[in-house]
C-alpha cells in the first residue's frame, strides 16, 4: 500500500514540478532568491496546516534528528543556491541540462541503497531520458561548452549532486515523518531570504507576482517537496529517478497547450526517447504500468 501510493506521490510531484516554468512567467521581475524566500514562506504555511490537520504540535520539529535537519536544509536550500548560482554563471541552455543528470543520478546513487540493484536497463532508461531532455533544453540544435563559464557548470553539477543525493538519502530516513519538511521549508526561506539581502534588490511584487508566488509556494517551489518526500522514502526509486525526465517534458507541453510555446521536431523527438526511457528503465516489471500505478 505504502509503495502504491509513493508511486502516485511520485507521479504528482512530477505534475507539480513541471508547472514551474508557468508559474514562474507570473514572476519574472522578482529576483531568484527573493522569490524563493517568498515561495518557501508559503510552502512553510503548507506545512503548518499539516501539522493541525495531522494534530501534531510544532514542537515535533526539535524532535527531528540533526541528521535529518542537514540533510533536509542541504537538500532544499543547497539545491535552489548552487542552481541560482549556475544560471547566474553559465548560460541557461547548458546549466539546465547539467541540472537534469539528477533523475540519472538518482537511478545511479541507488544501487547503494540496502536491498537496491542496479542494471543495464535502468542506466540505458536513464540515458534516453537524458537524451530526451537534451533535445528539450536546446530545443534540438547544439550548443558547445565554454571554459569562460566553467564555475557556472561546476555550481550546475554540485546541484545536480545535492538533488539526487538528497533524494536517495531521505530514503533511508523513513523513521522521520514528512511532517518534519515544513523545518526544512522555513530554514530555506530565513536562508533565501539572507542570500537575498546580501546578492540582490528588493522588488515589491505587485497582484499579478504575488499570484505567481502563491502557485509556485503551493506547488513547485513547496508543497511539492511535501509529496516528494513521500515518494523517494516509499517508490520505486529507480524507476522514480527514470520518470523524472518526464518533468521537462510536462514543463514544455504545458507551455506549449497553453500558448507559451510552439511544437517543434524536437518536442516530438524528446516525448519519444522520454517515453522509451521510462519504458526500458521498467524491463523488470513484467506488466510495468499495472504494477507501478497498483502493486
Amino acid at each position: 500500500m505504502q509503495a502504491r501510493r509513493g508511486n502516485i506521490y511520485g507521479v504528482l510531484t512530477i505534475l507539480l514540478y513541471s508547472s514551474l516554468a508557468l508559474f514562474s512567467i507570473f514572476t519574472t521581475d522578482i529576483p531568484a532568491f527573493e522569490l524563493t524566500s517568498m515561495s518557501f514562506v508559503v510552502a512553510s504555511i503548507v506545512g503548518l496546516i499539516i501539522f493541525k490537520k495531522q494534530k501534531v504540535h510544532v514542537k515535533e520539529l526539535f524532535k527531528v534528528p540533526s541528521k535529518a535537519w542537514i540533510i533536509g536544509i542541504s537538500g532544499l536550500f543547497g539545491y535552489h543556491f548552487f542552481y541560482f548560482l549556475a544560471i547566474k554563471n553559465a548560460p541557461a541552455v547548458e546549466a539546465n541540462l547539467i541540472n537534469y543528470l539528477w533523475p540519472l543520478l538518482i537511478v545511479l546513487f541507488s544501487s547503494f541503497l540496502p536491498n537496491e540493484r542496479l542494471r543495464w536497463f535502468h542506466i540505458l532508461g536513464a540515458l534516453l531520458g537524458l537524451f530526451g531532455a537534451f533535445l528539450l533544453v536546446s530545443k534540438g540544435g547544439s550548443f558547445s561548452f565554454e571554459t569562460q563559464y566553467m564555475w557556472g557548470y561546476i555550481f550546475a553539477v554540485i546541484a545536480a549532486l545535492i538533488w539526487s543525493s538528497y533524494s536517495v538519502i531521505s530514503r533511508t530516513l523513513a523513521h522521520v515523518p514528512t511532517f518534519a519538511v515544513t523545518g526544512f521549508c522555513i530554514a530555506t526561506a530565513v536562508l533565501s531570504g539572507i542570500c537575498h539581502f546580501i546578492f540582490e534588490t528588493t522588488v515589491i511584487p505587485d497582484a499579478t507576482e504575488l499570484f505567481g508566488i502563491l502557485l509556485l509556494g503551493l506547488g513547485p517551489v513547496g508543497g511539492a517537496f511535501y509529496l516528494w518526500d513521500y515518494a523517494v522514502k516509499n517508490a520505486d526509486i529507480k524507476l522514480l529517478g527514470s520518470i523524472s525526465y518526464f518533468t521537462p517534458l510536462l514543463s514544455t507541453l504545458l507551455l506549449v497547450v497553453l500558448g507559451y510555446a510552439q511544437f517543434t521536431t524536437a518536442i516530438t523527438l524528446a516525448c519519444i526517447f522520454i517515453i522509451v526511457g521510462s519504458f526500458v528503465s521498467s524491463a523488470s516489471y513484467l506488466k510495468a504500468i499495472k504494477k507501478f500505478f497498483f502493486r
